[in-house]
């Protein structure tokens, strides 16, 4: 039983879950900056599910996606927004002031366009653009090329104000969307039990680097895990996938490292194994197609259900 196996149990791509909640939950959260990866990853944590179903989750409410760890878009359990944002939040406002500033988002117009958007967004939601619009319409201006848009609803919703809402590109406001919440009697505590349940075996180092925190802060937390794993668990996990980003070191060879990530924040679909990494894959014109970085096993069920679960 490795240590990579054990992780993989633990981010349930070994024991899926019958429902996108409770893979999201499994999951400590999924990376959710691309629509199609974040529907893939749930997919390589359930069985039977389909690309529309977590679509209804978000329609629903169940699932909500907003800036979280590491100040990137993840999709959460809805009920876990507030804390996360209360605890992450001010931390993430500090780190992008700079370049809020560069962007022409000094604290004077972040604030006016903080005081406008519950006027703007009450009862509806819109996209960036149309938001962009609407504060200048309410004399608040942004550039709206470039990214000052994407750098102010960043920080609209670091605030804990707006989130996604039922489509990829549309914003709401985050107290009229989540009604449900969960409060932590320790923040740190919960997220750290929460990293270590879904990522575990891992280290302070690993959980400061996932969360996005202090070094110092992680080590509050004590290290556990589970110890169940599987073997011969094969999983085609999409870009951007939680289980690639979890940990400092990724579970590659080092050869092999700049095949996942040339550089840059993108990370490559990968083919894993047991935890480890042996290949990547593409799709084109509907067709998964493999590089392996060694001989691989009997890939036919999973790119079967690839294709399943885009259709």
């Amino acid at each position: 039983m490795t240590v990579l196996a054990q992780r993989m149990h633990a981010q349930r791509l070994s024991s899926p879950a019958a429902d996108v909640l409770t893979a999201v939950v499994g999951a400590a959260g999924l990376q959710a900056q691309d629509p199609a990866a974040c529907r893939l990853s749930v997919r390589a944590r359930t069985t039977g599910l389909t690309h529309t179903d977590v679509d209804k989750a978000c329609s629903a409410g169940t699932v909500v996606r907003t800036w979280l760890m590491r100040s990137t878009l993840h999709m959460v359990a809805a009920r876990d927004v507030h804390w996360l944002l209360d605890f992450l939040g001010p931390a993430m406002i500090r780190g992008q002031r700079r370049r809020r500033s560069q962007l022409g988002l000094d604290d004077d117009t972040c604030a006016r366009a903080l005081a406008c958007l519950p006027e703007i967004l009450t009862g509806r939601a819109l996209s960036r653009a149309e938001i962009v619009r609407s504060l200048a319409a309410h004399g608040v201006s942004i550039e709206p090329k470039g990214q000052a848009p994407a750098h102010m609803m960043f920080y609209a919703a670091a605030s804990g104000l707006i989130c996604r809402g039922a489509e990829f590109d549309s914003y709401v406001l985050l107290d009229e969307w989540v009604k449900d919440r969960f409060t932590p009697a320790d923040p740190l505590q919960e997220l750290g039990s929460r990293y270590y349940r879904a990522f575990g075996p891992a280290s302070a180092e690993d959980f400061a680097y996932w969360a996005g925190i202090p070094l110092g802060q992680a080590r509050k937390v004590p290290p556990s895990s589970a110890d169940d794993s599987s073997s011969g668990v094969v999983r085609l996990l999409p870009a951007f996938d939680t289980y690639l980003l979890g940990y400092k070191q990724r579970p590659v060879g080092p050869e092999f490292a700049t095949r996942i990530n040339a550089g840059g924040g993108w990370i490559h679909p990968t083919v894993v194994l047991d935890g480890r990494v042996i290949g990547v894959w593409k799709l084109r014109s509907g067709e998964v197609e493999v590089e392996p970085f060694e001989p691989v096993p009997d890939l036919t069920t999973e790119i079967a259900d690839i294709q399943r679960f885009l259709h």
